[in-house]
């Protein structure tokens, strides 16, 4: 593992400390494989990465790939990666989301308690935090141009076939938690997603060379 002297919350450093990219199957690895060429040519160029991340309500799956990826850049010290996430429409960021990112030590504030919340997501103690809520995928909040659109889930990757502005469209998809909400299955089935795309994360940038 690559050394580095960007400083997390601790409770989350040990978590990505205890991550294994060994259980990632060869097929998955060469899905990432995409993205992972993707972020190499921009650092390799000395260019900004600007990834965002779609799904179709951006509730779910496309917030823990953001909030993961962001993370994880920092992790390895890659500072010049900037992380979004939007939706083919607008509904709320999911409170088990919320919760299951406070359990693995992200420090979580409301910003707004409205209809679609706005939270304030900390990975480090001295880094901005990442601005969570809803939005659709061509939102202001996010990049216009010169972009990975990266596809969360099938069904945005199936109804969104092309992403105005992107350079580059990279289907990454993950099954839904939302399958087990109100199930006695609910919490550790987010957690098992939000661990699954933490691992994910941690490959992609540990094969990034500076």
């Amino acid at each position: 593992m690559k050394g580095h002297d960007n400083k997390l919350f601790p409770k989350l450093e040990v978590f990505i400390q205890q991550l294994n990219p060994e259980d990632i199957s060869i097929e998955r690895k060469e899905i990432l494989q995409t993205l992972i060429d993707y972020i190499q040519s921009k650092v390799d160029q000395n260019q900004v990465v600007n990834l965002n991340f779609i799904c179709t309500h951006n509730s779910r799956r496309s917030h823990l790939s953001q909030i993961w990826a962001q993370c994880l850049a920092f992790y390895f010290g890659f500072n010049q990666v900037r992380c979004y996430s939007g939706g083919t429409e607008t509904t709320a960021l999911f409170p088990m989301v919320v919760k299951t990112l406070e359990n693995t030590g992200f420090e979580i504030e409301t910003i707004a308690q409205v209809e679609n919340p706005i939270y304030s997501i900390k990975y480090a103690p001295n880094e901005h935090p990442i601005i969570g809520f809803s939005k659709n995928l061509d939102d202001v909040f996010n990049p216009s141009s010169g972009f990975a659109a990266i596809m969360t889930c099938d069904s945005a990757n199936e109804s969104c076939p092309i992403v105005n502005g992107a350079e580059i469209r990279i289907p990454v998809t993950y099954q839904d938690p939302k399958v087990f909400d109100q199930t006695p299955q609910q919490s550790e089935k987010y957690q098992e997603r939000s661990g699954q795309i933490a691992t994910e994360m941690f490959y992609v940038f540990s094969q990034i060379k500076k």
